[in-house]
């Protein structure tokens, strides 16, 4: 109880928490008080960030000599990157870090080379701008570290850009150096000379410029005191429906956000985590943050390969993963056989976001691997919004889950008003991890403190949250409301369907009617007639696809999600219209 106390005083001036109240009445879930500067906090609530934080073995793991060390750092760093990473070198620096493909890296490493390559990137003047384009490796971890070592604002920058895209984001942004990958030169070179003036690649030469390496080789080791000015990390919206949006992230977050997330993922700091979601993406970055603040080491790999990452469980003794939905569904593609050949009896947990969780695939996954498979709702600018644990996904295979620990949460219809249970609404969440605010400044919808998150949900009667599609997704066809996430889960569970993604296409008659874009398994001779009788059957006949369309694959981003504004027009190579009015492949068979 005396050690209990000790650290408690440590953490005394991080904030506060409630546990959550639920509003019968409307669709409202509070976990008040979410954290606002200047609310005084009183000492009950260290007590229960300590208490959450030692059922992870944060504080009592190790050597116990080392904790002043641990506490040091982290008072001296703070809780940003370089103080994580400075933290577990203190407490562990013979401890892997990281795992990539070329080999390992210990935490009293990378400590030290993110301090030499901080003193020697090329960068002059407080908080310059520094885009990073990088997969998944020591590299993309090194660059983010000593970027905040120096108080950079630092860009993650989807390597799913193509040259237009990542002109646009680096014309806005203006970057003093950028830090990318090798295979990313060629994209790179179509940008203006005057949006690259500065290129550090981070793995082998990919041109004029120092790599990564070579910096950190030809500057000497030394200290590094903390910046003046805190630096930011801009996070880009997914610009699934439009442009990306950049999205400046808190650069001290305290230990209260991953109090937070282990009050519903179990997590520990005996574990292994498997990170094969995009650094660059929300749920990477916060993957790595977790890592860094449990000092567990991190297993990265450049591309994602569902044997792969089966082979990384099985060499672990104990293995977390963390990954897009998308991930889950390719390695459930593999063949039972295939899959057997890999032990994957030590994945102790798999927590998944970034998009939705189609049909039934929470259910298949969970009777493959076990009932560990947390799914994680959020957004760029509110972080986690609410985490659906295996009880709830078994439950109720689609939702969202609830909020956890210090989170709100609302349904609100166009008015700002609570909608009642059931309802469908726009979503606003509040949490410790709020954005502050778009680089171009854009204002967001926001009521009470809660931030707008762009999709629209519902709460059933047990307050479970599900996502019913974006705001500015819901079809009306012929004054019929549909959400097009209900029909993708129905045609995702007929037989013949891969995966499917259901949009609003324009329509004289109706003003909007739905198009579904269906890949096939292959051998499939899925039909047409096939697809809008299942549909008519399960739901309703407004809910029936007008469009049917058969594509080899769907257009995704480099986070998995479907990028919808690229499926208009893939019909057109290669299809041919129906007479139905529905477009169909020239692979259709004849009716």
């Amino acid at each position: 109880m005396f050690r209990k106390a000790r650290i408690a005083s440590c953490l005394a001036f991080y904030p506060p928490v409630a546990w959550p109240e639920i509003t019968e009445e409307v669709a409202v879930v509070h976990a008040r008080p979410v954290y606002r500067p200047g609310l005084r906090r009183r000492a009950g609530h260290s007590y229960e960030l300590a208490s959450l934080l030692l059922r992870s073995g944060l504080f009592l793991s190790g050597s116990q000599m080392r904790i002043p060390r641990h506490v040091s750092a982290l008072l001296h760093w703070s809780t940003s990157l370089p103080g994580l990473a400075a933290a577990a070198a203190a407490r562990h620096p013979d401890k892997p870090a990281i795992i990539d493909d070329e080999g390992v890296v210990t935490a009293g490493e990378l400590h030290e080379r993110t301090t030499r390559l901080a003193r020697g990137l090329p960068l002059e003047g407080p908080r310059p701008r520094i885009g990073i384009l990088c997969r998944n490796h020591r590299g993309m971890v090194e660059a983010l570290v000593a970027a905040g070592k120096v108080g950079a604002e630092t860009i993650l920058l989807n390597t799913g850009f193509g040259a237009g895209q990542l002109r646009g984001v680096l014309t806005e942004l203006r970057v003093d150096l950028l830090i990318a990958d090798a295979e990313f030169a060629g994209v790179i070179a179509m940008v203006p000379l005057a949006l690259r003036r500065q290129v550090v690649w981070a793995d082998s030469v990919g041109g004029p410029g120092p790599t990564i390496g070579q910096l950190i080789e030809s500057t000497e080791p030394g200290e590094l005191e903390p910046p003046q000015v805190q630096g930011r990390t801009v996070m880009l919206s997914s610009g699934t429906t439009g442009r990306p949006k950049g999205a400046r992230r808190p650069p001290r977050p305290g230990l209260w956000p991953l109090a937070s997330l282990r009050s519903r993922i179990p997590f520990h700091t005996r574990d292994t985590m498997i990170i094969e979601a995009p650094l660059f993406h929300t749920w990477g970055f916060a993957a790595m943050q977790i890592a860094l603040g449990m000092r567990c080491p991190i297993v990265l790999h450049r591309r994602f390969s569902p044997e792969t990452t089966l082979r990384a469980i099985s060499e672990r003794r104990r293995a977390v993963l963390f990954a897009v939905p998308v991930m889950l569904q390719r390695i459930m593609e593999l063949p039972v056989e295939v899959r057997s050949r890999h032990d994957t009896s030590a994945l102790r947990l798999t927590a998944v976001s970034g998009a939705t969780l189609p049909g039934d695939l929470a259910t298949r996954f969970m009777d493959a691997f076990g009932d560990r498979l947390y799914n994680v709702y959020g957004s760029t600018e509110a972080s986690w919004v609410s985490i659906a644990g295996p009880r709830d996904l078994r439950a109720a295979p689609g939702t969202a889950g609830r909020p956890p620990r210090n989170t709100s949460l609302a349904i609100l219809d166009d008015e700002g008003r609570p909608v009642p249970r059931g309802g469908i609404g726009r979503i606003f969440a509040a949490n410790e991890m709020l954005f502050e605010g778009y680089t171009s400044g854009e204002p967001i919808p926001a009521w009470e403190g809660l931030l707008c998150t762009g999709d629209l949900g519902h709460l059933d009667k047990k307050g479970r949250l599900y996502i019913d599609g974006r705001q500015d997704g819901l079809v009306i066809s012929g004054g019929e409301n549909i959400v097009p996430r209900e029909v993708e889960d129905e045609l995702s569970r007929l037989e013949g369907v891969r995966e499917v993604a259901v949009i609003g296409v324009p329509d004289e008659e109706y003003g909007q009617r739905l198009a579904a874009y269906v890949v096939r398994t292959p051998g499939s001779a899925l039909t047409t007639d096939a697809v809008r009788d299942h549909v008519r059957n399960q739901l309703a006949r407004f809910a029936v696809p007008r469009d049917v369309h058969f594509i080899p694959e769907l257009p995704r981003n480099a986070t998995g999600k479907v990028v919808h504004r690229r499926l208009t027009g893939m019909e057109r190579g290669g299809a041919r219209r129906a007479p139905s009015g529905s477009w169909i492949t020239s692979t259709e068979p004849a009716a």
